[in-house]
Parts: C-alpha cells; structure tokens; sequence
C-alpha cells in the first residue's frame, strides 16, 4: 500500500531497498533487480560485451535445465554450447566441460538445479586456467550453500529467479548479484536499453526526479537519453519489490519449514532405491529446497509416466523434470545437435520428475505421498 500510495509505481526506491536486503542476505556487495530470472541471465552474460566478448561467442551450459538458461544465452546475443550432467546430481559434468572449451568461449554457466548446488570447486578451477567468467544459474538455489559459501557468492555473478514458485519471489522478477561494482553499474545500464547515466534519479527511473547530469554532456543533449550499449527494457516495478521486501522477512521461515521438507523426503525415499532414487545432500553442501526430484532406475518395470497417473489420481501434482535442452527441444534445432548427443540429460528428460517440498506441506502429507508411491511400487513390481 506505500508503492501505491507513493505514485511511483515504476522502478523506485523499494527496488533499491529490496536490491540492498537481497545483497546483504546472499552476502554480496551488489544485487541488480531485474524483471524475470531470464532477464537476470541474459543481462549477465550481456555485461561480457564490454569486457571483450563478441555477438556468438560462446557459453558452456549444461544440457538439462529450465529452458530459460539457454533461451537467455540466445537472447544476450551468444551461443550456447551444451555438456552433459552427471546423472546423481543432475548439475554439468565437470570432467566434460574442458572440452567443449574453444577460444570463442567467454563463460561457463552452471545451473544448481533443484537447488542443488553444482560441482564449483572443479568449475572454479576450470574457469580459472582458462580465463573464463564463471555465472552461476541460481534461480532455483535460494538458500544453497557449498563449502560454506552461499550459492551466488562463488562465480563472478549469479542470477537468481524471484519468480511465485520460488522462496524469495516479487511474483515476476529476477536479481543478479555480484562483489564487482563495475558489473553492477553496468547491468543498472542494460536493465534500462543501455543507459549512460548513472544517477539516483536515473537509476531508480523517478520520472519526476532531477537530474544532475541533465544537458551537461558535450554538446548540450540530455545525458539521460544517450545510451551506451544495446541494452534491454528489464525493469523491476515497486509493487513487486514490495511483496519482495515482504518475502524476506519470512524468508528464514519458510526455507526452514522447505527444507525439514526435503530431508524428510529425501531419508523416506531411500526405501524405493531399488527402482527409483533422488539427489542426496553431501556434507559438505546444503540444498536450496526448490522440488524433490524423482527418478526412474534403468530396467524399472514401470514407465514415468505410469507413476505420474498413478500420483496425479491420489492428487499429487507433479512435473516433468525439465528436457534436454539441445536435442528434446525443437527451438534449439538449429544449432544442429543430435538426439543421442546428451545421453544423461536425455534420460531425465525421459525418466524424471519431480513434486513440491511447499512449506504448508508438512510429515503427514509426506507420508502421504510416500505410501502412494509404496502403492505403487507394489502393484507394479
């Protein structure tokens, strides 16, 4: 009710509150709000164009995730180059990415799917000889922490989805943080079609706001209406900024209440390894508690999506576990790879799924789904 009541709707002070609360939380220096995870995405890689990257150079990506990951390196101008995960993970396998490594590629983007944090020891190190940009895809990995650090403080920048199924959400929106300043400003540009300046009225787009820098660029122009890159028009708005700025003060609450959801799930499950299994948490990780991922061993006499049936009648909502990017989605057949390419990646697309760890769910619904799957189990095997 103050967005509204302020008559500043549009990108304002509570973006830059919500901006600063999201850096302090992940424990970064900055965090750049932006109007969806994708945009986030794409406005990370696009920052690599003024530290020398060219249209089609090239992003190592892994072949499974959300399709956003690499309709956002499409959309920042660049080509995306697929490995395949590790199939206990679900995360790129780190021993494929050197190879794929050419010298047009500029960055590896690994997704922390399901929140699981990826292997970033072995990507670190990788980008590191390399001398590669590391981005981290955190949009499903709020709260994930490897080795003691935050997912989102480990790569040169992480872009985060607030969309409504994640924890932090503003309904729409993404956020990219970073420790660099200079990223930062520039991605403040990008968000805004490339804009030069850079002050309070400007960045926060306060229309009625003064300028400082008006007309004082060298020929008399409005600085305001010169831009220095292509940029995008990817801002985040007050009213969403608001429910954000509400969301994190029950974040801690409700990543507790996700994640004695997920370990539940994840110690009662163990009983169906002999036909299924999900990803475990290492000791030295904790997973950001986005879904439960579910997957069918090779050989099990049962199909995925008998199981889905099966599920959906007792009223458990489930998901696909998202596809092959480059060889089981259409769009991306013009890059020319084959099915067969992925094969890891392939088999998830095939054989996974996955169900929600929402936090109004609690053990009785756990236990719920547990003997529905049990059910199952027994009928088909």
């Amino acid at each position: 009710m103050e967005a509204l009541n302020s008559s500043r709707v549009s990108s304002g002070r509570y973006v830059r509150e919500f901006e600063k609360r999201f850096a302090s939380l992940v424990g970064v220096k900055e965090s750049v709000a932006l109007s969806t995870g994708t945009d986030a995405d794409t406005a990370a890689l696009a920052v690599l164009y003024d530290f020398g990257a060219k249209r089609g150079d090239e992003v190592i990506v892994p072949a499974l995730s959300f399709v956003a990951t690499g309709n956002a390196v499409l959309q920042a101008g660049l080509t995306p180059v697929f490995v395949d995960i590790d199939r206990y993970t679900l995360n790129i396998d780190p021993e494929k990415i050197e190879e794929a490594i050419t010298d047009r590629t500029k960055a590896i983007m690994p997704v922390h799917l399901m929140g699981k944090p990826a292997e970033m020891d072995s990507i670190m190190r990788i980008a590191k000889r390399r001398g590669l940009y590391v981005i981290e895809d955190a949009a499903e990995a709020h709260g994930a922490v490897y080795k003691g650090r935050n997912i989102g403080t480990i790569g040169d920048m992480a872009a985060y989805s607030l969309y409504v199924a994640h924890i932090i959400t503003t309904i729409e929106g993404g956020i990219v943080t970073t420790d660099r300043e200079d990223f930062a400003e520039i991605l403040r540009s990008l968000r805004s079609h490339g804009r030069a300046c850079k002050c309070e009225s400007c960045v926060l787009n306060i229309s009625s706001g003064y300028c400082h820098k008006r007309f004082k660029s060298g020929d008399g122009s409005d600085i305001r209406f010169q831009f220095e890159r292509i940029g995008y028009s990817a801002k985040m708005n007050e009213l969403e900024a608001a429910v954000g700025l509400g969301n994190l003060d029950i974040f801690e609450e409700i990543l507790s209440k996700k994640r004695r959801n997920l370990l539940s799930m994840i110690d009662k499950f163990q009983g169906f390894r002999q036909y299924l299994y999900t990803v475990n948490e290492e000791a030295y990780e904790k997973i950001g508690p986005h879904g439960f991922p579910i997957i069918l061993k090779e050989g099990a006499p049962f199909t995925r999506n008998q199981l889905v049936d099966c599920m959906e009648k007792a009223g458990i909502d489930t998901r696909n576990l998202f596809l092959s990017m480059p060889t089981q989605c259409p769009g991306f057949g013009f890059l020319g790879y084959k099915l067969g390419e992925f094969p890891v990646a392939e088999y998830m697309g095939n054989c996974g799924m996955h169900i929600g760890v929402h936090q109004d769910i609690g053990e009785r619904e756990i236990d719920y789904i547990m003997g529905t799957v049990s059910g199952f189990l027994e009928r088909y095997t």
